[in-house]
C-alpha cells in the first residue's frame, strides 16, 4: 500500500470507498462539495492505494478558530474500504496527513470522531486545548491535535459544506 494525493482520476474511486465505509452516500457527497469549495487544499486530499484500487482517503480542509480568524484544519471525512479495515490504513492515512500538515506550517488539527481511536494519534479533547466546537453537543468527540506554533483558543469552525450537512 502507498499513500499518495489524490487524483482527478481517483474521484469516482474515492467515493466509492465513502460509500462502502458509511451507511449512507453523506460522506461521499461531503468531499465532492469541500474539493469544490475555496476551503479545499489538494495537497490535504490523500489516498492509499493498493496496486491500482484505492482502498481509503483522508481529506483536511481549512477552517479557523474564532473569533479572530486564526486558520486551523478540519480533518475528515476518513474512510476505509471495509475489507481492509483494521489493517492500519486509516492510522498510515492520518499520520501522512499530519506529516504533510506539519511540513505546509499549520499549526492545528481538529475533528470529530472517535476519542479512543483518535487518542492513539495525538488527539485529544479540544476543550483541553481551549477549542470550542461548533456544536457544543460533540463534547468530547470533538477533538484537536496542535502542530505547532501559539496556543489558539476560540470556536473552531469547519469550512462551509460542513455547514449543510
Amino acid at each position: 500500500m502507498i499513500v499518495r494525493r489524490e487524483r482527478p482520476a481517483d474521484h469516482r474511486a474515492v467515493g466509492d470507498v465513502h460509500r462502502a465505509a458509511f451507511p449512507t452516500a453523506v460522506e461521499a457527497r461531503l468531499v465532492g462539495e469541500l474539493r469544490e469549495d475555496a476551503g479545499f487544499l489538494p495537497h490535504l486530499s490523500l489516498v492509499a492505494v493498493d496496486g491500482d484500487d484505492v482502498v481509503g482517503h483522508v481529506i483536511a480542509t481549512r477552517g479557523w478558530i474564532e473569533p479572530l480568524g486564526a486558520p486551523a484544519l478540519g480533518l475528515g471525512p476518513l474512510a476505509v474500504r471495509p475489507a481492509v479495515q483494521h489493517r492500519g490504513t486509516g492510522t498510515v492515512l492520518v499520520h501522512t496527513l499530519l506529516a504533510v500538515a506539519e511540513a505546509a506550517g499549520e499549526r492545528l488539527v481538529a475533528l470529530l470522531g472517535s476519542p479512543h481511536w483518535y487518542a492513539r494519534l495525538g488527539f485529544r479533547p479540544a476543550a483541553d486545548l481551549g477549542l470550542a466546537p461548533p456544536d457544543p453537543a460533540w463534547g468530547v468527540h470533538f477533538q484537536a491535535r496542535r502542530l505547532a506554533g501559539p496556543e489558539q483558543r476560540g470556536t473552531f469552525r469547519y469550512a462551509a459544506p460542513f455547514d449543510r450537512l
